[in-house]
């Protein structure tokens, strides 16, 4: 059985495999022991109350509930940029017209943004390959939004999520080569190591502070802004489902876009719904839900049929075991999208 739970101690190891799995471009995933460790660390440390808010980030894993080994992760930033900038594009319009000489011309530009300070971030988002069959990559993303919903007070009003831009296998970045390369100096992926272990105070020092003309980029990165890598785009599909949309914001370093909506309005939020725990088994015909518990310290969730309208949810002896719950606790349910039934 399947299982999301927070992140331990003794997660790092599996970790650390999965970071050598994404290929680069993952900055909050970088292969890095002592990054990872700190990120584990730090995850533990919210969920002990530790920490101020500007500080706060929850880390979870997929995991198998037989053997309890990490194989997806999937994290929480609580309030991004109040401590360090969050940066990224927006992408906007310049005017530049001259009545005298009959001139109108409107002009894409990118400029340097802090938008989104103080918005909860969805981040950290990987699934190992060898995991991606079934509906692993749903419980993976969504479950973060029963968390969520259960302690919506913990979370700031607007939800973001950046996704990974267009990279090539050998870590070639197009708008890195035609925007970043020119400001920093680096390799794609240098730049994008020293995002993912901290080490962001160049970003400041050296992005350009004025905007940059869209029509100046060569034409392989204007087709990618805001364009998502091809593995990532089930990613974005799940999160547009649950309402989420581009509002004309990319990363700094591959263009990729970044996702927003309120969190209230998100679907799975919006519609999930607490029903007790009750002794039985569920039937296959039932729709499949996420269903988690609501249990701080001890968060799980899981995919499991539901049938909402009987007004409980049957669980047998080894999922109430899983879910770390007993039978009458408040359990929050929601349906998956009518499309992810029927993958």
């Amino acid at each position: 059985m399947m299982v999301i739970r927070p992140v331990e101690h003794d997660d790092l190891a599996q970790l650390l495999l999965l970071a050598g799995k994404t290929g680069g471009g993952l900055t909050s995933l970088p292969e890095d022991s002592a990054t990872l460790q700190a990120r584990i660390e730090r995850s533990l440390l919210t969920w002990q109350g530790a920490l101020p808010r500007a500080e706060q980030g929850y880390v979870f894993v997929l995991a198998d509930s037989d053997d309890n080994r990490a194989v997806g992760i999937c994290a929480i930033e609580v309030a991004v940029g109040l401590q360090e900038p969050w940066y990224n594009f927006r992408v906007g319009t310049q005017v530049h017209a001259s009545r005298e000489l009959n001139v109108y011309a409107s002009l894409p530009v990118l400029s340097l943004s802090n938008d989104h300070t103080g918005s909860s971030e969805l981040c950290t988002l990987f699934l190992d390959p060898d995991y991606r069959d079934g509906r692993n990559g749903y419980l993976l993303s969504k479950s973060r939004f029963l968390f969520m919903a259960n302690f919506r007070d913990r979370f700031m009003r607007n939800v973001v999520a950046e996704m990974r831009g267009v990279s090539d296998d050998s870590g070639h970045s197009p708008f890195w080569e035609s925007v970043g390369s020119h400001f920093f100096s680096m390799p794609f992926r240098q730049a994008d190591f020293l995002s993912g272990t901290g080490q962001k105070a160049f970003i400041a020092e050296l992005m350009p502070k004025h905007p940059l003309y869209i029509h100046y980029l060569s034409e392989a990165a204007q087709r990618v802004i805001g364009e998502v890598h091809p593995k990532t785009a089930p990613a974005r599909a799940v999160l547009e489902a649950e309402g989420f949309r581009y509002q004309n914001y990319v990363d700094i370093f591959d263009g990729g876009p970044t996702l927003e909506c309120e969190i209230d309005r998100i679907r799975a939020i919006r519609k999930s719904t607490l029903l007790p725990a009750g002794a039985g088994d569920a039937q296959a015909h039932w729709p499949l839900c996420l269903v988690a518990n609501s249990n701080y310290q001890q968060f799980r969730a899981t995919l499991l049929p539901v049938d909402i309208a009987a007004g409980h949810v049957c669980l047998s002896e080894s999922q109430r075991q899983a879910l770390r719950c007993e039978y009458g606790d408040a359990l929050r349910v929601v349906t998956l999208c009518r499309e992810e039934k029927q993958a």
